[in-house]
């Protein structure tokens, strides 16, 4: 039978099995069929169209002389809106399931769409040793245009997907930020477009007060259309140290004692119960031994997390050199560990070796085919959540993630906190070292309701003051939301830039109490 006539045969019979079951069913019960059979490929032509056009732009060094005009543009949009008489609030064009963000943004049926059209990088200062880039920049793009010239971002958070503008105006971490903080705090000027259509550049000594309001603002603020971040000179290597401790309170203690040592560029740990964790220590180098090199990024490798729980049953300690840019991005293959609820053999050697090439599936992809049913399973009986807590109470809080929700693996990643002003800030006068807990997966604890469940961890996170990053479902009152957040600066400036009228409040924007 020749492969044409194969190939026939084996989609006749799924159209057949897809029509027996129903297409819903299969949807949300053998998704990874969907997923393999058309979303990777998709993926796939996405990742080489953009990696087409940013190698054009910088071929061609368009960036810099078309970003002053798609501004212009975008002011007009501004002041179009208004002379209509500014009925409706603003929003950026972006589609809803571009974004990584797992929430469904309504809004955008019933806002006013400004269209934002910039991925560029526009420039590199290696004098000042800051690149400047435009909003709709990712992870992937910046670290692929800087790491060949010998340069990288202090925090470079995990998912080649996640954007400049959603990192600036929501918030980014990674592994590094015990020692730079959030991204936020890495960068050192924003250029905006405001309600009256201005375009204003802020930094710590200009504008400062709207420097210091921008972040977690979640575009209730102006569009940004630029920023500045500071780079750091890049090595070839992440020289990692895997420790397996068991006992929660060892745990909670080695995990503080090593985010507190400046000499480790990265701290990171895995929890894969209660009593078992995987911390890991790195250092960027130029020299590694070429036997102990893991190129952990290479679409046949294992994906990390599993990587790591290896040393976990083993119960030995390791040490390996990842290159840089793999570590970066040593989460994105498995999209940290969701990828095996959507895809459950894909870690398998023999699908890794086939189709691993083709993984992960975009994020955008997922969220534009996943349906009402989907959504519904997903927000019922599935957790995407990132809580900052202060490091003092690390112990507590995992007891609580632990008797609250039950998922496993838990990522730990440690940050200073500067007491900055904004929303996000220590209770006291001093910078304080937080820690993110995320919990991403199925909920095994019996009887689990997602909003009263959620309600219960959002009360423990406030109790101890800590903060949620607002890229997931929150379930606060608007009182809860700002007894989190300090709103005494964002409220103040909206008032004084007329963004009331402009723009929803960032609550209005993202907690499920308000949308529906």
């Amino acid at each position: 039978m020749s492969p044409v006539w194969s190939l026939g045969a084996g989609l006749l019979l799924l159209l057949l099995w897809v029509r027996h079951r129903g297409l819903e069913a299969v949807l949300v019960h053998h998704r990874w069929v969907f997923v393999c059979l058309f979303l990777l490929p998709l993926s796939i032509l996405f990742d080489v169209y953009y990696q087409l056009r940013a190698w054009a732009v910088w071929r061609l060094h368009s960036a810099p002389r078309q970003h002053a005009q798609r501004v212009r543009h975008i002011q007009a949009q501004v002041r179009e809106w208004k002379n209509e008489g500014s009925k409706r609030y603003m929003c950026t064009g972006r589609p809803g399931w571009l974004t990584v963000s797992l929430r469904v943004g309504k809004y955008k049926k019933i806002h006013k769409n400004i269209m934002i059209n910039l991925m560029d990088v526009l420039e590199v200062d290696s004098e000042r040793q800051v690149v400047r880039v435009e909003p709709l920049v990712t992870m992937g793009q910046l670290t692929a245009h800087l790491n060949p010239m010998g340069w990288t971002i202090p925090v470079v958070p995990e998912l080649d997907d996640l954007t400049v503008g959603g990192l600036i105006m929501g918030t980014g971490i990674e592994s590094s930020s015990h020692i730079y903080g959030l991204f936020q705090h890495t960068c050192v000027a924003y250029e905006l477009v405001l309600a009256d259509g201005s375009l204003v550049r802020c930094s710590p000594t200009e504008n400062s007060d709207l420097f210091y309001a921008v972040p977690w603002s979640c575009g209730t603020l102006g569009f940004l259309v630029a920023a500045e971040i500071k780079m750091i000179p890049a090595k070839k290597y992440v020289k990692i140290h895997y420790e397996p401790v068991r006992g929660l309170q060892k745990i909670c203690e080695k995990f503080t004692e090593e985010s507190k040592k400046k000499e480790n560029s990265f701290v990171e740990g895995l929890v894969y119960s209660l009593e078992e964790a995987v911390i890991m220590t790195g250092v960027l180098t130029d020299e590694a031994e070429q036997s102990k090199i893991n190129r952990i990024g290479n679409y046949y490798k294992p994906w990390f997390f599993k990587h790591v729980e290896k040393y976990l049953k083993a119960d030995r300690t390791g040490i390996e050199y990842i290159p840089s840019r793999h570590y970066y991005h040593r989460h994105t293959r498995s999209i940290f560990w969701e990828l095996q609820d959507i895809i459950p053999f894909g870690n398998n050697p023999v699908f890794r070796y086939l189709f691993g090439w083709m993984v992960p599936p975009k994020i955008s992809l997922l969220k534009l085919t996943q349906g009402e049913a989907i959504r519904k399973l997903y927000e019922q009986h599935h957790v995407v959540q990132d809580m900052l807590v202060p490091m003092k109470s690390l112990e507590k809080s995992i007891q609580t993630f632990h008797v609250d929700l039950n998922v496993y693996p838990l990522w730990l990643c440690p940050f200073i906190l500067p007491n900055n002003p904004g929303m996000v800030h220590p209770k006291g006068d001093e910078a304080e070292l937080y820690v993110d807990i995320g919990a991403y997966g199925e909920p095994k604890r019996k009887q689990f309701e997602a909003r009263a469940s959620m309600r219960q961890m959002e009360k423990f996170v406030r109790s101890v003051h800590g903060f949620q990053m607002l890229y997931a479902d929150c379930y606060m009152t608007r009182e809860e939301f700002w007894d989190m957040f300090d709103g005494s600066l964002y409220h103040k400036l909206r008032e004084q830039m007329n963004c009331k009228d402009a723009f929803p409040e960032v609550y209005d924007k993202i907690c499920k109490a308000a949308r529906h």
